[in-house]
């Protein structure tokens, strides 16, 4: 009798070592060339802030034949080396020298205004206070050339780092230097980051193998989602070594925190290795918290309401202001979308369906016209169904790309499909904004015969008003599944702010330029 060979459940960490990213060299020389490139600019702006206030020269030549500041511009002179620390200094503040890990356009705006306009309040308050010196000391600034400077240095080093960025993903859509990743744990939450960093490697990470939480079961399969399993959790360091991985994210809630710190002490800071956690986003504690004492226990007490009056009021203000602008901008393609949509098929030119919105209430809402008049909506209905109970059936992507959409909906007409690419339908709910039915940022409005799906906990996405974009659809949109929908929703509810609706705001514009996921 022939013995039957044993299965190895693991697969060896060296297996699934990957070449190196770059030279060692390459990040420390990308970001002096960062900082010099900073350095020219901070200088060039605060100078021809200068020249575009007063059209003098800058400098002049002296009896000698020397070079030397002008006359005029010399108590400007004196404030350079103020003005270029400064401007250096905020840049590394705000994190605007890192290259590894998760890049975001809307982000890096956001620290570039942030680090330049702090910079330039800066520099106003030390050149009052200095005032050049001795020599300088009764010289009044002109205001207009630090307001100047602060436009010219917000335009420049902003336009330097979309290159950067827009250089970073043209590289990792292609493979190169994407951080060798292990991730803890093969639940839903590993499942969920195995498939967001397959489908989006702009993000710069490649999952190169699984560690389980606790011992290594041999009936188990030895890969998850095509990631071989590599090692347990004891083992993690030695796999780290081996693999040589740059980064550890744990997906598994249920990780021992002293089993994660003795993985971490032994792994050791010199290895440069960051460990993330990935929570589910039900687990996470809103941002809207108070910590109270109770005797000598702390109590956390979450928001009862996920909004209070007044960020009612001011979210209301911003959808009025919004909504109001963005008629105005779009004004013109109205008159264009609604004569396509007439010219292409029999039937209205606007769509109206019953949605339901915040805490029930069901309204009427408004979209241009996609589909034929008429039709009959049995399939959307079976699908919904099949898709809110998470049914494997509702996927019709494939396990890298998932897709929780009816992509061939045959009542869909041919400049439908071109509106809804460009998300172009969506335009009149603008108005709905402006009638109060409808937020410009929040969940998405469900129709009445999907709510009657919904479990009890999927209703709590009824607290807030729905939104024209949302969290779901910059982060994701039809490639998420129907529970993961939700649990972004609740986040944005839980964690709202003006910031974070300015965020997803910012974020809908190029994805609807690029049209991503949408059919």
């Amino acid at each position: 009798m022939q013995a039957e060979p044993i299965k190895e459940p693991v697969t060896d960490p060296r297996d699934v070592r990957v070449p190196a990213r770059a030279p060692r060299w390459t990040v420390p020389l990308v970001k002096t060339l960062l900082a010099l490139t900073d350095v020219a600019l901070a200088l060039l702006s605060f100078v021809f802030a200068f020249y575009l206030r007063h059209h003098e020269a800058i400098v002049h030549r002296t009896s000698r034949g020397n070079l030397a500041w002008s006359r005029e511009f010399a108590p400007y002179a004196l404030l350079l080396p103020l003005v270029i620390p400064i401007r250096l200094l905020l840049l590394r503040y705000y994190d605007l020298y890192r290259v590894r890990g998760e890049l975001s356009f809307v982000e890096d705006a956001a620290r570039v205004f942030k680090a330049m306009a702090i910079g330039s309040l800066l520099i106003v308050a030390a050149a009052f206070m200095y005032r050049g010196g001795v020599e300088y000391r009764t010289f009044s600034y002109s205001r207009a050339i630090f307001f100047l400077d602060f436009l010219l240095a917000l335009v420049s080093i902003g336009a330097v780092r979309v290159l950067l960025r827009t250089g970073q993903i043209l590289v990792r859509r292609r493979g190169i230097n994407l951080i060798p990743t292990l991730i803890v744990g093969r639940g839903p939450e590993a499942a969920i980051c195995i498939q967001e960093m397959r489908a989006r490697p702009e993000l710069g990470y490649r999952v190169i193998g699984i560690v389980e939480n606790g011992s290594i079961d041999t009936a188990a399969p030895s890969s998850f989602e095509g990631v071989p399993v590599i090692a347990d959790l004891k083992s993690l360091p030695g796999a780290i070594r081996e693999s040589g991985a740059n980064e550890v994210i744990i997906s598994d809630p249920n990780v021992p925190g002293e089993a994660l710190f003795d993985v971490m002490i032994q792994t050791g800071r010199r290895r440069g290795v960051e460990f993330r956690i990935a929570p589910t986003l039900l687990n996470c504690l809103p941002s809207k918290t108070e910590i109270d004492q109770v005797g000598s226990l702390p109590m956390v007490t979450l928001f009862r309401s996920p909004l209070s009056s007044a960020a009612r009021v001011t979210k209301r203000g911003s959808d009025l202001i919004i909504a109001s602008l963005a008629i105005a901008i779009f004004s013109p393609l109205w008159l264009l979308v609604a004569l396509l949509v007439k010219l292409d098929s029999r039937g209205p030119v606007f769509y109206r369906q019953e949605r339901v919105g915040m805490d029930g209430r069901v309204f009427l809402f408004y979209k241009f016209r996609t589909m034929r008049a008429g039709t009959d909506d049995a399939e959307h209905r079976e699908f919904q169904r099949s898709y809110i109970r998470g049914q494997a059936e509702s996927n019709l992507g494939d396990e890298e790309r998932p897709a929780y959409k009816l992509r061939a909906d045959a009542r869909v007409t041919r400049w439908g499909r071109v509106l809804r690419k460009t998300s172009l339908d969506e335009l009149p709910q603008l108005f709905n904004v402006l009638r109060g039915d409808m937020s410009i940022v929040g969940p998405r409005p469900p129709i009445p015969y999907e709510v009657e799906s919904y479990e009890l906990w999927h209703r709590k996405r009824l607290d807030m008003k729905p939104g024209v974009t949302g969290l779901w659809q910059v982060s994701g949109r039809n490639r998420l599944s129907f529970d993961e929908m939700v649990r972004m929703d609740l986040y944005y509810i839980e964690n709202w702010s003006l910031l974070l609706d300015l965020k997803i705001i910012l974020r809908t514009l190029p994805v609807m330029w690029r049209g991503e996921d949408a059919y």
